[in-house]
């Protein structure tokens, strides 16, 4: 069994390699045109009074910094306790497990509550918010969905299950549940879910994201594939190379995410990218197109690693053979204003991020096969 996603995130048709090679030149010409047609131009918008659940973690910062550019009173509700750069914004200081005092007897257009990490924080504040916005946008996950478990297994035959939608089933409560009681990452974010809804019927968006990139992630989950490849000579890569993956920048979550709440669109929309089908191998390859170091990439199949206990998630981030989660639709996402920036920005950016960081984080990644693990399961491939 493999480490699963919802411990990990607490944190569709693949293509194989010669494809990967011959499509990323396409692909990021249509990103750079969807780049250029972006909802993200638009400034002409009426401004709002924004409330932001968080505000100073992976995806906050981001958002809040859009916010302000796109001319929104920002509020930030958080506990205090990090010194992020986040200028022309109103902090409240409490805590979302009990202390809102700092909420009560205020008012907003809406609440974007994007560190719900416990659905009883959102039973709370829904209950105290439900009059004083008129609209309430819960970032949820992926995982909220039902029937996880079938990704965290080897798989030696791609998934030929059903498409995840919007209206794929949600993590069910448990027969044995009580409220109140703690709830595991999955159910954790439907519980949240329906609190929202309940609370805010016909005044709630819902945003399910996958794996969540770019700079400032402390999770180093896509982190590790720019370091890596920078690093180059041989690289480990997982499987034949065909199996799908599915990311998103968090910049674009979050400008998108703001320009939901300029125009109140309301629905559940899955945050998930890039703009069409990706595989692990487009996705390596196109990485190692921000670097000039000599890179050789070497395909080990599933079954090998599964013998040398080399594990998805943890070892080779962001993949999982014959994941049915890395294909998850988001077409009403986009339809709705969802863009992307290209793959080699991403990765370009989240490089020189990371070189910013502490000695010990940049020597330490959080994912990823180590070093001399690494170099030992590519002899024992060498051997075999």
């Amino acid at each position: 069994m493999a480490i699963d996603r919802r411990t990990f995130l607490t944190g569709a048709g693949a293509l194989g390699i010669g494809a990967a090679l011959g499509s990323i030149a396409g692909r990021r010409r249509a990103s750079q045109a969807e780049d250029s047609a972006s909802p993200k131009s638009i400034t002409s918008v009426a401004p709002k009074r924004l409330l932001i659940l968080g505000g100073t973690g992976f995806i906050g910062p981001p958002m809040v910094r859009y916010a302000v550019e796109r001319g929104h009173e920002v509020t930030i509700f958080t506990r205090g306790r990090s010194q992020v750069e986040l200028p022309d914004v109103e902090r409240l200081v409490g805590d979302r497990s009990g202390d809102l005092n700092a909420l009560r007897g205020r008012t907003w257009d809406v609440v974007l509550d994007n560190n719900a990490r416990d659905y009883r924080w959102v039973k709370l504040t829904t209950k105290l918010l439900k009059d004083a916005a008129e609209q309430y946008i819960f970032v949820s996950s992926i995982s909220a969905y039902d029937g996880e478990a079938i990704a965290f297994e080897y798989f030696d035959e791609p998934w030929t299950g059903p498409q995840i939608t919007v209206d794929s089933p949600l993590v069910p409560r448990p027969a044995d549940f009580k409220d109140g009681q703690e709830a595991e990452y999955g159910l954790t974010k439907a519980l949240g879910e329906e609190l929202a809804q309940a609370t805010f019927p016909g005044r709630n968006t819902i945003v399910r994201p996958g794996y969540i990139v770019g700079p400032g992630d402390p999770t180093d989950r896509f982190t590790y594939w720019p370091v890596r490849i920078d690093r180059g000579e041989e690289v480990l890569a997982p499987g034949d190379g065909s199996d799908p993956v599915q990311i998103i920048d968090a910049r674009d979550l979050t400008e998108w995410i703001i320009r939901l709440a300029e125009v109140g669109v309301q629905g559940k929309f899955n945050g998930v990218g890039p703009a069409s089908p990706m595989s692990v191998a487009e996705m390596l390859y196109g990485i190692r197109a921000m670097t000039n170091t000599p890179v050789q990439f070497t395909w080990v199949p599933t079954k090998f690693l599964r013998k040398h206990e080399v594990k998805p998630y943890s070892d080779m981030p962001i993949w999982t053979p014959a994941d049915p989660f890395a294909a998850v639709d988001h077409s009403n996402a986009i339809a709705s204003g969802l863009t992307f920036r290209s793959l080699a920005k991403t990765s370009l950016d989240t490089l020189n991020w990371h070189r910013t960081r502490p000695a010990e984080e940049q020597s330490e990644l959080q994912t990823g096969i180590k070093p001399d693990r690494e170099k030992e399961v590519l002899e024992a491939w060498h051997r075999r």
